[in-house]
């Protein structure tokens, strides 16, 4: 039977299973983010969507988001969603303006946002053009937390530390994390849980903590529509969880599948280089391209949620969204 917040969330998002697809930065595309929506959950461009080359030109990557959007605005009728990240200071922001007027230009009815706190000028402009906010803080601290729900977020994302990508500050599972933000949130919105979830065993584990959706990155990767390199797909049914590499890097931690660079990026953290100079050596957010999208581990990392270890074949999109709904109806 539908409870009150699975209508809140069809209300909200206009989906009909209650997954929200992860960002990913340059791990999406068009094509994959309208597999999902297709499959009833919500896709999320990320910023660097569809992009196989590095540009510093904010004209190119505005023009090339614009260029995603109306590609799946081809391939979908269902709702999608555009990734924020924003600078702690909105004076310093050079997209965040430009990205919400093209949102509004572009009619994509969700924001979802990474930062570590709210910042009013722009979490405003998105509620003045009634583009839902799916909110997901840094670390998902007590503070983080009850600000964004006073301030009015739609729905908020809480993570723990088995999610891939950016990890939280605070060295806490996913499975310790969520019922605790459940308690802070009491229903007040609808709340999505996200790390380390990619079957319907771990959807069920978290509803049961008190989740009302879901926030999935690493399952999704593991498909055929997803923009992933081939080879990194295979190591990705290769290795679990024991395998990855943790390493500390800005903001404060990362882990990656082993390689090359991964390898010698845990020597730099090991023998007490700052985390600044270990993100330099990781090639930033770029060494995540170079490792995920262009299957390069010399070069760059490639990053999963600790969920891994459950994730045996390629799969399609609408079999992961169908296999994670099981779980989360059970």
């Amino acid at each position: 039977m539908e409870d009150i917040m699975d209508k809140r969330i069809k209300q909200i998002l206009n989906i009909e299973k209650p997954i929200i697809q992860g960002p990913m930065f340059w791990l999406t595309n068009a094509e994959f983010v309208a597999a999902v929506s297709n499959s009833g959950g919500l896709g999320v461009l990320g910023i660097n969507a569809g992009q196989y080359e590095p540009t510093k030109s904010i004209d190119k990557t505005i023009d090339q988001m614009h260029q995603q959007i109306q590609k799946a605005h081809g391939l979908t009728n269902k709702p999608f969603g555009l990734n924020l990240v924003l600078n702690d200071d909105p004076d310093k922001d050079k997209f965040a303006e430009l990205m919400i007027n093209l949102m509004i230009k572009d009619q994509v009815p969700v924001a979802v946002i990474n930062s570590s706190k709210y910042i009013p000028k722009w979490f405003d402009l998105l509620k003045e053009n009634d583009i839902k906010i799916v909110y997901r803080p840094s670390t998902s601290t007590k503070e983080a937390v009850e600000d964004a729900i006073q301030q009015g977020i739609d729905i908020l994302v809480a993570t723990g530390f088995d999610e891939g990508g950016t990890v939280p500050d605070q060295t806490i599972g996913t499975f310790s994390a969520i019922p605790y933000i459940a308690d802070i949130v009491d229903k007040r919105v609808p709340l999505f849980a996200a790390g380390g979830i990619v079957d319907k065993r771990t959807a069920k584990a978290a509803k049961a903590l008190g989740a009302d959706g879901l926030f999935v990155g690493t399952a999704l990767l593991a498909t055929k529509e997803s923009p992933m390199a081939d080879n990194i797909k295979d190591l990705l049914i290769k290795y679990d969880a024991y395998d990855e590499l943790l390493f500390k890097a800005l903001p404060k931690f990362y882990r990656s599948i082993p390689g090359e660079l991964p390898k010698h990026l845990v020597e730099l953290s090991d023998a007490g280089r700052t985390n600044q100079e270990v993100w330099n050596a990781a090639n930033s957010y770029s060494g995540m391209r170079s490792g995920m999208l262009l299957g390069d581990l010399k070069e760059g990392y490639a990053s999963f949620g600790l969920g891994l270890s459950m994730i045996h074949e390629i799969t399609t999109v609408k079999q992961v969204i169908a296999n994670l709904n099981q779980g989360f109806e059970n």
